[in-house]
């Protein structure tokens, strides 16, 4: 990822840039088609919105909104004690997000801390459609998709027992989580990603919930809801959400029009990701982007050099339209 400035507005945004090649080498050119697809057909003041994508003969580009205010994951990291009124705004924009994507028939299945990303001004954005998923007409999904410590219990049950899949209602429960693990610092279940299927649908039905008593009693019963096992009476639409005793005073025209200020601003002097890794992968990135325009135009020459009737990324390129 780099940041960009379009030329004729000088507005920034970030650049996703991705090698053809690789995407096929790691069998992921169906999510990245998959989340193109979906970005291209919303926009949301809550979602990291796509503005431009485009190709080169090597690369895959995704121009979307620029956020310097880092992801949930890096300040939970930084040891950042989240208040309970601030939590409930995030709980309040992602509700926002999540109703408006249910509208659009997608389920994200991937709501984490990593995948929420703050503005500067620090309202939260949710970002990665990598592995969602459209559902349309009574349809469900049976795919074992997500991360584990975020994934609903009947995503688990639908794997092991098959039965009649899963919804939007998933989503929902990893909000629940989140919020959870703002909140504490940890999460409500000890689940890791080497955890089998087996025994996470045996720690549903026996484990309870631990709810911190210094938590108010509305947001607590606020939780219960979202982390209900059975999704049938789980709240999972922003109508339930509303109806909560504990957002009863929220102005939701206000939470739509980013006028209510967020308790947590991520601070404008710092950079707001891990600075080792990211210098990692800028010494590690073989072919960096200033150097390609010279690139392209001696490969075009050796290219043109040569009677070979099809280049390696003509190939490359038939392949990810067919898959298109």
């Amino acid at each position: 990822v780099c940041i960009v400035q379009k030329r004729d507005t000088e507005k920034m945004y970030a650049m996703k840039y991705m090698n053809k090649q690789q995407c096929i080498e790691r069998d992921e050119v169906r999510n990245v088609f998959r989340e193109l697809e979906i970005l291209q057909e919303i926009e949301h003041v809550f979602l990291v919105n796509l503005w431009y994508s485009f190709q080169d003969e090597e690369d895959m580009f995704m121009v979307v909104d620029l956020l310097l205010g880092g992801d949930l994951r890096y300040h939970l990291q930084q040891n950042v004690q989240f208040t309970e009124e601030t939590v409930k705004l995030y709980i309040c924009e992602m509700a926002l997000a999540l109703d408006y994507l249910r509208s659009q028939h997608i389920i994200h299945r991937d709501v984490k801390p990593d995948n929420i990303l703050l503005d500067e001004q620090g309202h939260a954005h949710l970002t990665d459609f990598n592995i969602a998923t459209i559902i349309r007409d009574g349809e469900r999904a049976t795919a074992l998709a997500g991360t584990k410590p975020y994934m609903a219990p009947e995503i688990f049950h639908s794997f092991l027992n098959g039965g009649t899949g899963y919804s939007f209602e998933v989503d929902w429960w990893s909000l629940g989580i989140m919020a959870y693990e703002l909140l504490r610092g940890w999460r409500p279940y000890d689940i890791h990603s080497n955890n089998p299927v087996e025994s996470l649908v045996q720690l549903f039905s026996t484990v309870s919930v631990q709810y911190s008593s210094t938590w108010s009693k509305e947001m607590v019963a606020l939780l219960r809801k979202l982390l209900t096992v059975n999704p049938e009476h789980r709240f999972s639409c922003l109508a339930d959400i509303q109806a909560s005793a504990y957002l009863s005073g929220v102005v939701w025209s206000d939470v739509c029009e980013k006028r209510v200020e967020p308790g947590f601003v991520p601070n404008k002097g710092r950079l707001h990701c891990d600075p080792t890794f990211e210098l990692e992968e800028m010494i590690l990135e073989s072919r960096p982007l200033h150097k390609k325009k010279k690139r392209l135009a001696k490969n075009k020459s050796r290219d043109n050099s040569k009677d070979s009737s099809q280049s390696e990324n003509d190939y490359l390129q038939e392949c990810l339209e067919a898959i298109q």
